[in-house]
């Protein structure tokens, strides 16, 4: 479709792909001269217009009265937002089939899966030339759906960008990032968002942000991270190692990370325990749905509101976190996941101290479709983040590409950089899609 759709095809879109949780009122910008970048936040980022529903039920006509550092720093450089991008319900899911609000369809194919949790954003940016998504990943949240969607996916150094105005899942592991088609709009775009924010004191010790002055010239690519691949994925991943050693210089060596197999466990741990803790906020009194029967017990009061707008997922959640911290159970799951980061923290620096980044195929199959998805069992449906979660653990900045195509459906490969090296991951996206030919689907409102 055009570079900038006309409002009427828009909406028609969103109807049928399900993108949106919510669309501006106004999109006259859309036929602006010159034209503005349009951008879109995900649903648990807070902006004047708009809901911040994170997905779910429970914050149903929550409107928050501030912008997220990230939304008010866009709209500051000119940048117009065009709607809030569905999602799984506070990040929970793999597939964004946990949304409270439909589930978006893949543009390449609408009996699959855009991916988890920013499956809105990915699907817009796949959709729509020229439009920048911000996106925000927990476990793998940005690069899987970009896999999926066959888009570009960056997920920030944790800490490089504020995450004020943002509904966490798990503080200690969100980071907002970008999807775009085009890299250059990666450096036109991250330097605006990143740096210091005294609202987000996570933010405030990063180091400038440098876009440039080292090449990638050697890369790692972990045994462990190429079994049980799809056939598909294992053939294009393949190709694509031999495209960056023949067709870009750049040395690939095989290598062995044996904690890696630790990560997703201790991810799922430490996840949920901050996600039970998060979410007890969301009582029926404060944000979003209220529960008007004040003469309840606290307990069949806040119970009541809990069980009427959490999804089952969410549930879940809240119930695997909540037992991982119990009394008794602290030291043997949620202390033991905590050693476990530190350990896959320093096997990535003893590999960056030899290579520049860290290589694996981003997801272990392609977008699957819905019928497959309702065949998993909820462990099956944890078990396909095992390629995103070890740097979304260790709060590495990684990078999903596009590179390559399996029965029409797009496959991708994740580049993971030392922390605050960003740069180097602007610099083999710009050097990996100079030759390589991204396709987007060709869709009709």
């Amino acid at each position: 479709m055009s570079r900038f759709p006309c409002p009427d095809k828009l909406l028609k879109l969103n109807q049928r792909f399900k993108i949106f949780t919510e669309l501006a009122e106004d999109l006259s910008f859309l036929q602006e001269y010159p034209p503005r970048t349009h951008f879109s936040a995900k649903d648990n980022l807070c902006a004047v217009g708009f809901q911040a529903r994170a997905g779910s039920r429970i914050l149903e006509g929550y409107r928050p009265p501030f912008d997220a550092t990230a939304i008010w720093r866009m709209r500051q450089e000119g940048a117009a937002l065009l709607g809030k991008t569905n999602m799984d319900e506070f990040g929970f899911g793999t597939f964004c089939t946990n949304s409270g609000y439909d589930i978006p369809r893949n543009p390449f194919d609408e009996e699959r899966a855009c991916g988890g949790s920013s499956g809105g954003a990915a699907a817009a940016t796949s959709l729509l030339e020229g439009h920048v998504a911000l996106g925000v990943s927990t476990g793998g949240s940005i690069s899987c759906p970009a896999s999926f969607c066959g888009v570009i996916g960056l997920t920030p150094t944790y800490g490089r960008i504020s995450r004020h105005g943002l509904i966490d899942y798990a503080n200690s592991l969100d980071k907002i990032g970008l999807l775009v088609r085009d890299p250059l709009a990666l450096r036109k775009w991250l330097p605006v968002i990143s740096g210091p924010d005294p609202k987000d004191p996570t933010s405030c010790v990063q180091p400038a942000l440098v876009t440039s002055g080292r090449r990638v010239e050697r890369v790692a690519v972990p045994k462990e991270a190429t079994e049980n691949l799809s056939s598909g994925v294992e053939s294009q991943f393949a190709r694509s190692l031999a495209s960056l050693q023949e067709e870009h210089g750049i040395l690939v060596e095989e290598v062995s990370m044996p904690s890696l197999r630790f990560a997703l466990s201790a991810y799922y741990v430490l996840a949920t325990s901050e996600a039970s803790t998060n979410l007890a906020r969301y009582c029926g009194m404060r944000f979003g749905v209220r529960n008007l029967d004040i003469s309840q017990h606290f307990n069949d009061f806040f119970a009541e509101t809990r069980s009427a707008n959490f999804g089952t997922e969410a549930k879940r959640r809240i119930l695997l976190g909540t037992y991982a911290r119990m009394v008794g159970f602290r030291d043997r799951y949620y202390m033991k996941a905590l050693a476990v980061r530190q350990l896959v923290i320093a096997e990535y620096k003893k590999m960056f101290q030899d290579f520049d980044l860290v290589l694996t195929p981003t997801m272990p199959f392609i977008a699957p479709h819905f019928a497959e998805i309702e065949r998993m069992r909820p462990l099956e449906a944890y078990q396909a983040d095992f390629l995103t979660v070890p740097p979304n653990l260790a709060g590495l900045p990684h990078l999903s590409l596009p590179c390559g195509y399996s029965d029409s459906m797009p496959v991708g490969m994740q580049l993971v950089a030392p922390h605050w090296e960003e740069r180097l991951l602007l610099d083999i996206a710009d050097r990996w899609t100079s030759k390589f030919k991204m396709r987007f689907p060709e869709v009709s409102a």
